[in-house]
Parts: C-alpha cells; sequence; structure tokens
C-alpha cells in the first residue's frame, strides 16, 4: 500500500540501516455543531478516509528534512534554530508541532520525512490539523515517547496558534486524533469530554461537495460575528451570571430575555449559538437510536440557521444544499466548516450516490456557472502507526 512511498523516500533521502517508519492522520467534517466551538458548544465532527501520510526515519544531528510528493524539493530546518522558520510557505505546521513538542519538555531527534496529503486543499476538510496530528504522531515516536492523543491533539492546535499565528479552535485536531470508523465524536467544547456516536455506514454515505468558490471574506467577518457573540454574553449577564459561554444558556431561556441584546445582529448571532448546540445534541440522540431522517432535519436546520441567523453562507452554498435535498436518497445537507465558500456535506442513501453527484453537480453548474467537486467518504480512525 505504501511500497511507492518507500520507493519515494529512498530515492530522495538514500539508503540507512534506521527503520523507516508509516504515521497517517485523517482530515474530517463536522456533520453539525457550526461556530459554537468559541461560544462553548457540542460539536459533531467525523474523521473522513483521506488522510495525510507521512514516512519518518531517525538520522544523527538535530536537523529535520522535509518533503511533500506534490513538491520536489527539500525543506531543512535545525531543531534548535526553530523560531527563525515560521515563515516558510510549506512545512511551517510540521515545524510548529516540533517547537511545541519541544517547549512540552519533549526530545525530538533529527530525522527525515516526506509527506503525501490525500485530505483536499482549501476545501475545510482540515487537511491543517492532518499534518499536525500526522506529525505530531511521527516526532514523538521517532523521540520514543508515546503521548496520549488528546495531548498530541491540544499541541498541535498550540503550533497551529503560536507557530503558524492561526487561532484556530479544538475541534479540527481533535476529530483527527480521536477519529473511530464508524462513529462520529460528540465533543464539549468547553471541557473536551466527549463520546463517539454510532453512524450508520450500511445504508448511508458522506458526500461532501466543494464549491470550488474562492472565499470573498477575510478574517474580518469572522472576528466580528465572535465580537457579536461575547457582547450578546455580556448582555445577557444580569439574566445568567453564571454562564461563561453562550450556549450555556438554553434557546428558551435566551428567548425569554432576548431583549437584553440591544443590536438585532447581536440577537441572531446568539439564537443561532443557543440553537446549533441544541440541535447538536438532539442530533446526537437521533444517531444513535438510528433515526437518520430526523438526524438529517437537523442538518437541514443548522444550514438555514447559518444562513440567516449567522449569515455565513452564500449562493453557492445554498445552491449546493437546495440541489441535494431535491435529489431521491438525501436524509439531510448543509453547509460544513467556515462558509463564504468551501464545502457541504451530505447524507446519502448508498443506492443513490452516483445519481446524487451527477444530478447536483448539473444544478449547481447551470446555476452557477462552476463545477463543484464531490468526495465520497466514509468515516475512519484518528491518527495512527501504521504497522
Amino acid at each position: 500500500m505504501h511500497e511507492h512511498l518507500v520507493r519515494e523516500f529512498i530515492k530522495t533521502y538514500g539508503e540507512s540501516d534506521e527503520k523507516i517508519r508509516i504515521f497517517r492522520s485523517p482530515g474530517r467534517v463536522n456533520l453539525i455543531g457550526e461556530y459554537i466551538v468559541y461560544n462553548g458548544g457540542h460539536v459533531l465532527p467525523a474523521a473522513l478516509s483521506m488522510y495525510t501520510t507521512v514516512l519518518a526515519r531517525k538520522m544523527e544531528g538535530r536537523t529535520v528534512r522535509l518533503m511533500a510528493t506534490d513538491l520536489k524539493y527539500v525543506v531543512q530546518a535545525e531543531l534548535d534554530r526553530l523560531k527563525y522558520y515560521k515563515a516558510y510557505k510549506w512545512g511551517n505546521y510540521q515545524l510548529g508541532v516540533a517547537a511545541e513538542l519541544m517547549n512540552a519538555g519533549y526530545d525530538i531527534p533529527g530525522c527525515e520525512m516526506l509527506f503525501e496529503d490525500k485530505v483536499p486543499l482549501g476545501g475545510g476538510l482540515s487537511s491543517s490539523a492532518a499534518i499536525e496530528v500526522a506529525s505530531a504522531l511521527a516526532f514523538s515516536r521517532l523521540g520514543g515517547h508515546e503521548i496520549d492523543m488528546t495531548a498530541l491533539a491540544l499541541i498541535s492546535q498550540k503550533a497551529e496558534h503560536n507557530y503558524v499565528g492561526v487561532n484556530c479552535g479544538i475541534m479540527d485536531q481533535f476529530a483527527s486524533a480521536m477519529g473511530r470508523a464508524n462513529h462520529a465524536i460528540l465533543l464539549d467544547c468547553r471541557d473536551l469530554s466527549y463520546r463517539h456516536i454510532p453512524i450508520d455506514t450500511s445504508e448511508y454515505r458522506l458526500v461532501i461537495a466543494n464549491t470550488n468558490k474562492k472565499r470573498s471574506l477575510g478574517d474580518s467577518a469572522y472576528n466580528q460575528r465572535r465580537s457579536e457573540c461575547e457582547t450578546a454574553l455580556a448582555e445577557l449577564k444580569p439574566a445568567f451570571p453564571g454562564a461563561r459561554f453562550l450556549c450555556d444558556i438554553s434557546l428558551a431561556g435566551l428567548m425569554d430575555n432576548i431583549g437584553l441584546i440591544k443590536d438585532a445582529n447581536r440577537r441572531k448571532r446568539a439564537v443561532h449559538a443557543a440553537s446549533e448546540n441544541e440541535r447538536v445534541l438532539e442530533g446526537a440522540k437521533a444517531l444513535e437510536s438510528g433515526n437518520t431522517r430526523r438526524f438529517g432535519e437537523l442538518m437541514v436546520g443548522s444550514h438555514e440557521s447559518l444562513r440567516d441567523d449567522y449569515e455565513v453562507s452564500c449562493k453557492e452554498l445554498d445552491i449546493l444544499v437546495e440541489a441535494a435535498l431535491a435529489q431521491d436518497g438525501t436524509a439531510g445537507s448543509r453547509m460544513t466548516g467556515a462558509g463564504f465558500g468551501g464545502c457541504t456535506v451530505s447524507l446519502v442513501k448508498c443506492g443513490a450516490v452516483d445519481s446524487f453527484i451527477e444530478n447536483t453537480g448539473s444544478i449547481y453548474s447551470r446555476e452557477t456557472g462552476l463545477e463543484a467537486s464531490f468526495y465520497v467518504s466514509e468515516t475512519s480512525d484518528g491518527g495512527t502507526e501504521v504497522s
């Protein structure tokens, strides 16, 4: 399965008595629970059968060498000078993980690495988290450290914060590290408590559709919404003095006190946070009881809230969701990820997948002039060493 990668590794780095070890970690899709990580809510991501694979081998000295199968040059860095490589366009995620492992007190050996990325880039499926968790596994295991996967997820998140400069939540790295085949993860973002929720993979497949629309809004739009949520929570404090996050407040409690929030946009943001959190919890119960139809309805409710209350959808995402819901065999569909472009996720009956892709893609192309990319995926286990 990995013989072609071993040959490329040896072609790049040469022969050695040291063993080549293979690690991989998956991308993820969030089935429901969008924009509530920083609002203290629950999310329901699933690891996908799309992976970043890294071949790694120890070598003498304090140098790290990195190469990707689609980048035909080697990036080289000194472990004792990692602060000087933050501006690298490729390799900074890996080196950031090495830096955070060392900051946590773990010894990292000099090593050579070859990466193969099969998680689509820029579609909201967390290719960066897959790289980080796979790198964290490789660095730590080469150094002889058996670190808990939750701890590796947190180290990977710190790398993105402190080295790459992206203030991400924990969901992506956690799902990549802790995924389980045929399951999603019900994760409480307040304290990282979690449990695995079964998905009926005998009858349904996850179909991810990429709008292939370049996002037109930058960080300012996301920062504005986060600020609106923080202000809404402050305005609700007189009624809920113990609330640390918006999702600590039930939807019923919020609606009883909605007048405390002075701005109409802030009211909508708060309604999304409270309602989305309740959709996630109800969705987990629906999956556990085998009620896929109800889970699909909740996916649609999530999309409508993201479109109307959080206002992070766009024409292309809405068209993809509407086209998906018009197809026989579709249980539910919604935008997933940051929005303003990116991907949708749909739950589709196995026998209807081919017609779903053909018909949904045709409608989307006719309505937008763009071609959507489709990925059919099973759920998978999280990061691991491949024997």
